[in-house]
């Protein structure tokens, strides 16, 4: 395992080459010679990691020189980078800093200089390897990759959704079991088996089922986990109870008891009605025991499924007769051969000459999901025309549990070395931590973990690589975007397991939740620290013992806040990590910028996220490495002119939270340098204010890297010069545009003016590469007209207009149907007219349509072979809208249908309709239709309509 450590170490050793030369003086050939024999042992470490199991030693003794590699040359680059100085002035301080420097410069030689017989050794010491396993060291130093890693969001990310096999009975038999019968008391239904089976998914299929959702309009999946914080379960519940309602919790749940707690439950289901409430991945008995007192038997018939590994927790929970307990079976070999093929050749036949050989690794396989779909993703990768190379997978393989293992390890052994440090980062995540896509995306970056690649930003290439992770089935996709687009993620537990132990064979990450706990004894690399039920043990802990964080590159808290991480502990960690590059911070109590962290000149990655920090000091300017800069959702208002210092600065996100609870809902920017222009890496910038005037609006369009923009506070007379700034924008892929003011008071965003490369004619091909590239545009603000360039944004796939005001003759319809990949609209407040008209051919990838707080709508009309594609459709306070949309029955994959404080005539309709009734046939198609209307404390009252019965369901 000790490639991926010399694979990173050779990458940064190359940077130092190419970028530091110049400070190397004699020492570059030293450090020429310690690359290239990186490069032999990387190649031949790819080779001899199969027998890793069978002798570790040499994979010990690469790993630690590695990282002693890492250490002295992030050493030299602190003391010698960043002097370089012009001029006559700057040559004397060139030669002043070299004087003052010899000392320090002879030590790293010196350093240097004994790797490079220790790297002597090991050259030895490999080829004496290399007879004993008969290793062939011919694989070349440099890592290829094709283009099968490349991340497209055409591919199924959803994986469960095709490629579920085998469900349909179990779910059947499942969803029987809770409707049936006519008792009033709690039923309690648990699914049983070992890890891998697909309990999980089966139950999700269960949960979500549009007859259970009718038969228990008040639902929450909770899930448990082995390490259990039980006040923080019940206070997860408690949240998802009232969100099923659209309701808000109580904010003095943060501060109750667990009795206290349970009492709210309690009451909360009691009065809510009947429930259906899923606990998955439940460990052991006790927590059966404390939850079921919070569990009202009530006269509804409710129902709790739990999923457990451990078959003494189902009896155990299941002790009444009317209590069920379902025991999950392995795959039949039927299935297991369905998912299988479905996985390597996408449902296609297995070739003749690899029958053989599939079915006997099927066959080790047991029937488990997990393990057939991680076997299958490491097969899908080779070829198939090599027969050898699936029977040495064959003969690789070891029974039940630890075989699943076994073929996790495999999957992870396969993993071309570029992709094996991102999948062993995810262990810095707790069990069952619903992972933010675009959260670990830059932190990949950050540790040097994503190769750059001619023609790619260094973001689509680390989107690629999570592509291919997810094509492996080692990591599962829990929620995607509009477009496909992983935005949450999971890995299974076993695949966590494994993980967290090469992990910590690697030295990768040394994780602390506060408890008392014996640190490795190697150099600690990267810290982090989760919650803990006693949050105060870190401190009492860490005070008594300090430890050595010399070698710390990174520090990061999950799930953490004050006062688990106690100001001394940080301030430890800070003041002794001169080598730290990532520092996240997320949700501490901290009230201002630690001192510290502007000595930590390696430091490339800075999140202050959600804490209280107000002000930004003039020393950020010392960061001269920093490319990743998060204080969104903090006090930041202004960023000094030192900002303008981070010449590598690719993401800058300062922004604070207006009220919630505020209808008019947005976020305040921040007021950055007049030259900002000079950030030219930037590729973020969010969220920005334009109140000062034309000039900030200027230099948006030097930041000609930019990818996503955020602007606020825009005034009228600047809209010209942001449309000649958005002109320069080629990369542009999301635009947000908000003007000065609130609600139907908004200043007038004045957009409507020629953007400079555009050429007259629509049909052109010369049209400025910001038109083409633009994904998603959210303007917020009035408009009187329709940009006409928006009718060119053929990339465009969401559009929302909030508060745009457009009269009756600028009707946004005519310049968005025709376009070609938009899949999403909101409209709020955006049209003065009173007739919507959905033309026949248009608007063919729309998905899902929110119309709101549209005044003057009085009719609306969908053509016959409009919106084919659409699957949701909210109207919201539309007072005028009388009827249901004309033409209502065209949209046939139509599923959701939301009324919100919609007039009483229109609800009227919708829920006194006969059978017979033409309105009746009209909508007779759509599985759910949703009304919710207002309540005294300004939440919302839901009603579901369910299936062809359309019978009301009240919540």
């Amino acid at each position: 395992m000790a490639e991926t450590v010399v694979s990173f170490v050779s990458d940064h050793l190359a940077t130092l080459l190419r970028e530091e030369g110049s400070l190397l003086g004699g020492l570059r050939e030293e450090v020429q010679f310690i690359k290239d024999e990186l490069g032999h042992m990387r190649a031949f470490l790819k080779v001899a990691e199969p027998k890793e199991d069978d002798d570790p030693r040499l994979q010990e003794w690469i790993k630690q020189v590695a990282y002693d590699i890492e250490d002295v040359l992030d050493e030299f680059v602190l003391r010698f980078a960043g002097y370089r100085h012009h001029g006559f002035c700057g040559s004397l301080q060139r030669i002043l800093k070299a004087i003052k420097s010899l000392p320090a410069r002879h030590q790293v030689a010196s350093e240097i200089q004994s790797i490079k017989s220790r790297i002597k050794n090991i050259s030895e010491g490999r080829q004496r390897y290399q007879v004993e396993f008969g290793i062939d060291d011919c694989v070349t130093g440099s890592s290829t990759m094709n283009d099968s890693w490349r991340y497209s969001r055409d591919d199924a990310l959803l994986v469960e959704e095709a490629k579920l096999v085998g469900i349909d009975q179990p779910k059947q038999h499942l969803i029987s079991m809770l409707l049936e019968g006519h008792d009033h008391q709690l039923k309690v239904i648990s699914v049983v088996g070992m890890a891998g089976l697909g309990k999980t998914t089966l139950v999700k299929k269960v949960h979500e089922d549009p007859d259970v959702r009718k038969n228990f309009p008040v639902r929450a999946w909770v899930t448990v986990s082995q390490t259990c914080d039980f006040p923080k379960l019940l206070r997860d519940l408690i949240r998802k109870l009232h969100k099923d309602l659209d309701k808000s919790a109580p904010q003095s749940i943060e501060s109750m008891t667990t009795a206290e707690l349970k009492e709210i439950v309690k009451d909360f289901l009691q009065q809510a009605g009947r429930y259906a409430i899923v606990f998955d991945d439940v460990w052991d008995v006790e927590f059966w025991n404390e939850i079921k007192f919070a569990l009202p038997e009530g006269n509804y018939g409710n129902r709790v499924m739990l999923t457990t590994r451990n078959a003494d927790v189902a009896p155990a929970s299941c002790t009444e007769s009317q209590d069920f307990v379902y025991k999950m079976e392995p795959l039949s070999i039927k299935d297991s051969w369905t998912l299988f093929c479905n996985k390597i050749f996408k449902g296609n036949r297995c070739p003749d000459h690899l029958m053989d050989v599939a079915k006997a690794v099927l066959d080790k396989c047991d029937g488990l999901p997990l393990a057939i779909l991680a076997i299958g993703g490491l097969l899908a990768s080779k070829d198939v025309s090599r027969i050898d190379e699936w029977e040495m997978i064959q003969h690789s393989l070891g029974g039940k549990l630890e075989r699943v293992k076994r073929i996790l390890s495999l999957s992870y052994n396969d993993l071309p070395s570029h992709l094996k440090p991102c999948l062993l980062y995810l262990s810095i995540y707790p069990e069952d931590y619903l992972i933010d896509c675009q959260g670990l995306i830059p932190l990949w970056i950050a540790e040097n973990f994503v190769e750059w690649r001619e023609g790619m930003s260094i973001e689509d290439v680390a989107w690629g690589y999570l592509g291919e992770l997810i094509r492996r089935s080692l990591i599962q996709v829990t929620r995607v975007f509009y477009e496909g687009s992983p935005v949450t993620c999971q890995i299974h537990d076993l695949l966590r397991e494994v993980i967290l132990i090469k992990s910590r064979e690697q030295n990768m990450v040394t994780i602390t939740t506060g408890q008392p706990m014996t640190w490795p004894s190697e150099k600690v690399r990267r810290l982090v620290v989760h919650s803990s039920s006693n949050s105060s043990n870190i401190q009492h802990h860490q005070q008594r013992q300090f430890y050595s964080f010399e070698h710390l590159r990174s520090f990061i808290t999950v799930r953490s806040t004050n006062p688990l991480l106690s100001k001394i502990f940080l301030s430890e960690v800070l003041r002794s990590s001169k080598l730290l590059k990532v520092l996240e911070l997320v949700g501490q109590e901290i009230e201002e910028t630690p001192n510290e962290i502007f000595n930590l000149l390696h430091l490339t990655y800075l999140s202050l996220f959600g804490t209280k920090v107000a002000r930004v000091p003039r020393t950020i300017g010392k960061l001269q490495h920093l490319e990743y800069l998060n204080l969104g959702n903090t006090g930041v208002r202004e960023l000094p002119v030192e900002i303008l210092k981070l010449q590598k600065l690719r993401h800058l996100t300062v922004f604070q939270r207006v009220d919630p609870s505020d209808e008019d809902f947005g976020i305040h920017g921040f007021k950055g340098p007049s030259k900002l222009g000079g950030l030219l890496a930037l590729q973020r910038l969010n969220t920005i204010d334009a109140s000062s005037g034309s000039v900030i609006v200027i230099e948006i369009g030097k930041l000609t890297q930019l990818r996503e923009l955020f602007i606020t506070q825009l005034r009228r007379e600047d809209g010209k010069e942001l449309c000649s700034s958005l002109a320069n924008l080629t990369s542009l892929r999301e635009l947000s545009v908000e003007s000065i003011g609130k609600g139907d008071d908004r200043e007038i965003i004045d957009l409507n003016h020629h953007l400079p490369s555009l050429s007259s004619s629509s049909s052109s091909s010369s049209s400025c590469s910001f038109l083409q590239s633009l994904r998603m545009l959210f303007i917020r603000g009035r408009l009187e007209k329709m940009p006409k360039w928006v009718a060119h944004l053929h990339g465009l796939v969401r559009i929302d207009l909030n508060w745009s005001g457009l009269r009756a003759e600028e009707d946004p319809l005519e310049f968005l149907q025709h376009l070609p990949n938009l899949g999403e609209i909101s409209f709020c407040g955006s049209y003065q007219g009173e007739r919507l008209c959905f033309k026949v051919g248009g608007f063919l990838k729309l998905k899902r349509l929110w119309l709101r707080k549209m005044e003057g709508l009085r009719w609306m009309t969908v053509e016959e072979g409009a919106c084919p594609n659409l699957r949701k459709l909210v109207l919201e306070q539309l007072p005028l809208l009388e009827d249901l949309p004309s033409g209502i029955q065209h949209l046939s994959h139509l599923q959701e249908l939301g009324l919100y404080a919609m007039s009483s005539r229109m609800l009227e309709k919708v829920e006194n309709q006969e059978e017979e009734s033409e309105d009746y046939r009209r909508m007779t198609h759509i599985p759910e239709i949703v009304i919710g209307s207002y309540t005294d404390d300004g939440g919302w009252r839901i009603r579901r309509l369910w299936g062809k019965q359309k019978k009301t369901s009240l919540a």
